[in-house]
């Protein structure tokens, strides 16, 4: 097939990636090139050069002085994301015809409420809970021309108010890339460092639980980290710092158990899937998606919040199968099963 792939405008699909949406793009583009597809990759500026890539230049837009001082005017680089795909909405618009189908992987509104000037489908990704421009642009053509699919069961039903059968494709990892390692003696956290994600939490488990804790990671809050993460590192408490894949790996395979903290309703949790594919055990809260990602054969999830009580099941999931852990990622966490899943969606939109 043809297929169009909008990313993020804001953040380049490189490796060392800027989060989870950033690495599940890259992931699913080179997955599906490798299975014949002709796929351009529509991001911003700095991504990898071998996704094919057409860049989306967050250019400065020409506002005048007097429009600046209207009280709605908005920051610039919303502005500029904002150019930028209505820039690029226009051009597919007018080049329709070069796709069979246009995967809007982006979180931006209007790549939905621009579908309808399309003449070919428009599918979205629902990576994050409902947002109020994203339920707007849904809103903009009824019925909403656009087929939906959710990166989990709990993504599904957080936006099943407005968007009543989103497709449920989990997001997969390339257990090629991310091998199981011998495991080791400390915890690792991973993941963007900003306060939903609860890094804090998972150094105050590690404490209660007296285990080393190693932390990997962008800083996506820098007053989070210096006032929140910081002053708490030790000779116990490391930041490896924002690393590549294959020092991730390295880390995480290294480990004897992950801990997954969400403050928030995690939509998915690619950090689990990358854990278990290292094969290293997870301990986290049970919220958002993460109870459907895992089973008792390979992870330990506890009352959302409750440090004591995740302290207190660390030593029972370094316990846990490393073998059954990597099992799972395969089965059910792998980019083929991710892969094929997206196949099949596209199909039966484009048929």
């Amino acid at each position: 097939m043809r297929i169009a792939l909008i990313a993020s405008a804001r953040h380049p699909i490189r490796d060392p990636f800027p989060g989870g949406l950033e690495a599940h793009t890259w992931t699913l583009s080179k997955a599906l090139r490798a299975r014949g597809h002709d796929v351009t990759v529509f991001a911003g500026p700095g991504s990898d050069p071998t996704l094919g890539v057409v860049e989306m230049p967050l250019r400065p837009v020409r506002i005048s002085e007097t429009a600046r001082q209207d009280p709605s005017m908005a920051a610039s680089h919303w502005v500029q994301e904002h150019h930028a795909y209505l820039q690029l909405m226009l051009d597919i618009a007018h080049g329709s015809a070069r796709y069979d189908v246009v995967h809007n992987n982006s979180l931006h509104y209007l790549p939905v409420a621009m579908a309808a000037a399309l003449s070919v489908p428009v599918v979205t990704t629902l990576h994050t809970p409902p947002t109020p421009w994203l339920e707007s642009a849904i809103q903009t053509v009824l019925p909403c021309p656009v087929q939906f699919s959710a990166v989990s069961d709990h993504t599904a039903a957080a936006w099943r108010h407005i968007v009543p059968s989103a497709t449920v494709v989990r997001n997969g990892i390339d257990t090629q890339r991310w091998q199981a390692g011998p495991g080791g003696e400390d915890l690792v956290w991973s993941g963007r460092i900003v306060p939903e994600k609860g890094t804090h939490l998972a150094i105050e488990a590690a404490r209660i639980a007296g285990r080393r804790l190693r932390i990997a990671g962008p800083v996506g809050d820098t007053e989070y980290f210096e006032s929140c993460i910081r002053p708490r590192l030790s000779d116990s408490i490391t930041y490896a710092g924002h690393l590549s894949q294959p020092e991730l790996c390295e880390l995480v395979g290294s480990s004897a158990a992950a801990v997954v903290t969400p403050c928030w309703d995690e939509p998915y949790g690619l950090v689990i899937a990358e854990a278990l594919a290292c094969g290293t055990p997870v301990c986290g809260f049970a919220r958002g998606a993460l109870p459907e990602i895992v089973t008792p054969d390979c992870a330990h999830l506890v009352a959302p919040g409750d440090c004591m009580a995740l302290a207190k099941v660390v030593e029972a999931t370094i316990g846990l199968s490393r073998t059954a852990a990597r099992h799972h990622a395969e089965t059910f966490c792998s980019m083929e099963v991710m892969t094929q899943s997206y196949e099949r969606f596209y199909r039966s939109v484009a048929a």
